[in-house]
């Protein structure tokens, strides 16, 4: 699991691959300081230990304390510049960017002619690759060029700059804007959650409707339109309008597919775009359309072209890893699913430094989902403790809310009566301090907080009470995502008619035919 408290340049040269390291040494080797010896031995002293720690730094006297500070500034901005130095040709930002320095360098040398030559050509360049900010950045250089460098043509030439510093200022604000509002809403959902009421409902939308009352989605070009699809859907997400985040997931995607070098200029935000769009097929149940995305994500990301880099190969295991288990808990194919086990753990080992606690939470959840949904309940408790003893997960109590419950039903499972009286203390003292209780999960407390009192003659009563009231939760829009975390009416039917949870889900997969 990423641990944020390491030491910087030991996570960075942990990052490095061989390739790094090895263009890392050739270029340090042709520096010639004083300090040379001193940056290589800490490099490598940093490159073969299992953990930073200062003692062994320190321990062969070659290096000082008081100069350890220094020398470790020293060396993370040398292992920058290495990089820098060695980043693919293909990559059009770094292109640009280096261009732009050369006719800075230009200019600074009283060279205006070339510089504005450099300029021309890369502002082109940046406007075909869609990266406004930088052509708007390029203009603003042109017209300071321009007021200096005096032809007969500057009349034509001013004219022509200050109309295209209007158009791009003009797009860069929209997207600004779109960018600001897709990020306030997000705050929104990290901070207070779903809508919860049709007030809130209301809210939302009304906020939302205000920010883009005036824009004109005919009128946007790449950039317009990405930030435009994913502030629609956060706002879809946050009043759990899982069609809406559908369709707006899908226009993200689509626009990516449409201008596929984009998928080479942002993989980042191609891979998010998928992720929602799979996310928004699952509230939905959609398996059919699921299955083609999931199966063209994958295909997309083994494509030689696709880039890769440490952080676009944890993110491309993020995303698919957790759709191919989404798939198999949506088809109810646990038994099929748990070859899928082991390669998810190595994976998260494999990207440790790449994932937050969350993300890694959620994978537990799902494997103990699997598990669970394969009858083999102590392993699903092991995976669902995992998430319980977490003590840094309280930007996501949902998540702890349904380990817990789900941990509860699988100690049921075992006939564990001790344990299950222990563990309902405990959640229902969690849930109590909860900000975000919705009914269903009042419910399962209250349930399982029953069921000891109950004869066993009368137990199967009781499930059949407790199913219908948990399909009419269902039906309320504000309490239905709370299903896709925990199916508890599949749970009960399996208990109604004596068969396994996997059959009935499964049952229903074929029956809902999409």
């Amino acid at each position: 699991m990423a641990n944020h408290q390491k030491d910087f340049l030991f996570v960075l040269i942990k990052s490095l691959s061989k390739s790094e390291k090895r263009q890392f040494k050739i270029f340090a080797s042709r520096l010639e300081t004083s300090s040379n010896t001193k940056f290589i031995e800490l490099f490598n002293i940093l490159d073969k230990s299992e953990a930073y720690d200062e003692k062994i730094i320190l321990k062969n006297g070659l290096i000082k304390k008081v100069q350890l500070s220094n020398l470790k500034s020293y060396l993370y901005k040398q292992i920058l510049v290495s990089i820098r130095l060695n980043i693919p040709s293909q990559n059009i930002r770094y292109q640009l960017r280096e261009q732009i320095d050369f006719a800075a360098i230009l200019y600074n040398k009283g060279l205006y002619k070339q510089s504005l030559k450099i300029l021309d050509k890369t502002k082109l360049q940046a406007i075909e690759n869609d990266e406004k900010y930088m052509a708007f950045e390029i203009v603003e250089f042109e017209k300071l060029i321009e007021s200096q460098y005096i032809t007969r043509s500057i009349q034509g030439r001013a004219d022509e700059l200050v109309i295209q510093a209007k158009e791009l200022n003009y797009r860069n604000t929209i997207s600004s804007k779109l960018s600001n509002l897709s990020l306030q809403l997000y705050g929104i959902m990290l901070k207070t959650g779903y809508v919860k009421s049709d007030e809130e409902y209301q809210h939302i939308d009304d906020y939302f409707n205000k920010h883009v009352a005036k824009l004109d989605e005919n009128k946007f070009g790449f950039r317009e339109k990405y930030w435009f699809y994913n502030a629609n859907l956060w706002r879809s997400f946050l009043v759990q309008d899982f069609l809406g985040s559908y369709k707006y997931a899908y226009k993200w995607v689509s626009l990516f597919y449409d201008n596929p070098n984009m998928i080479y200029l942002n993989p980042v935000f191609f891979l998010k775009g998928n992720h929602y769009l799979l996310e928004s097929l699952f509230m939905l149940k959609y398996k059919s359309k699921f299955k083609e995305y999931l199966d063209l994500l994958e295909h997309t990301i083994e494509d030689p072209k696709f880039p890769m880099n440490d952080n676009i190969a944890s993110l491309s295991f993020l995303y698919l890893y957790n759709n191919k288990l989404n798939y198999h808990i949506l088809e109810g194919t646990f038994a099929e699913s748990e070859y899928l086990i082991p390669e998810v753990l190595n994976k998260i080992k494999l990207h440790s430094e790449h994932l937050d606690e969350h993300h890694e939470m959620l994978f537990y959840y799902k494997i103990a989902s699997i598990y669970f949904g394969n009858e083999k309940y102590a392993e699903s408790i092991f995976y669902l403790e995992k998430i319980i003893n977490n003590k840094n997960l309280s930007m996501r109590e949902d998540l702890m809310c349904f380990a817990r419950l789900l941990c509860l039903i699988a100690h049921f499972e075992l006939g564990k009566d001790y344990y299950l009286e222990n563990q309902l203390k405990n959640t229902y003292k969690f849930l109590i301090k909860m900000n975000d209780l919705q009914e269903v999960q009042k419910e399962i407390i209250r349930f399982l907080k029953n069921l000891n009192s109950i004869y066993p003659s009368e137990i199967k009563k009781e499930f059949i009470k407790m199913k219908e009231r948990f399909i009419e939760l269902e039906k309320n829009t504000y309490e239905k995502r709370a299903f896709l975390y925990l199916d508890i009416i599949s749970w009960l039917e399996s208990k109604i008619e004596n068969r396994k949870i996997s059959d009935i889900i499964k049952e229903k997969a074929k029956l809902n035919n999409r």
